[in-house]
């Protein structure tokens, strides 16, 4: 069995909506020193969609994959439906991660929650902090 699937093979060798956008309406960045990750997410919202989604990512393939993918699967999605994106969602829609890669899955979690949260600090607009689940950190 292959370390990585088609899926995150083809996510790392062409990830989508890679890019800075200057005009984002919120940003979440997130990473951590142990694993050397770092994940950057920008969203653009129109009535409470996701109308655009651009990520930067210094990692490995898997965080890349990870960030690729979870930006494709938040496009077009309501806010309130965009922060309940986990990272086991992330990994079933990459055919799987090496375990010792699902932290990737995690971070690009949190970069989407976190430009969420940022969107609404922006804004003004109070949120239900329970909504934003507890942050983990990498494993190694």
């Amino acid at each position: 069995m292959a370390l990585y699937s088609d899926k995150v093979m083809d996510h790392f060798y062409h990830p989508r909506n890679v890019g800075v956008m200057e005009d984002a309406d919120g940003i979440g960045e997130v990473g951590n020193a142990k694993c050397g990750d770092i994940m950057k997410i920008y969203l653009k919202i129109e009535d409470e969609r996701i109308v655009d989604v651009k990520f930067q990512t210094f990692g490995c393939g898997s965080a890349i994959a990870s960030s690729s993918m979870s930006t494709e699967m938040i496009k077009g999605k309501l806010l309130k439906d965009a922060v309940r994106l986990t990272n086991k969602a992330v990994t079933e829609a990459l055919d799987g991660l090496p375990p010792h890669k699902i932290h990737c899955s995690v971070l690009a979690e949190e970069a989407i929650q976190a430009a969420i949260k940022d969107y609404y600090d922006r804004q003004g607009i109070t949120y239900d902090n329970s909504a934003f689940p507890k942050r983990q950190t990498c494993s190694h």
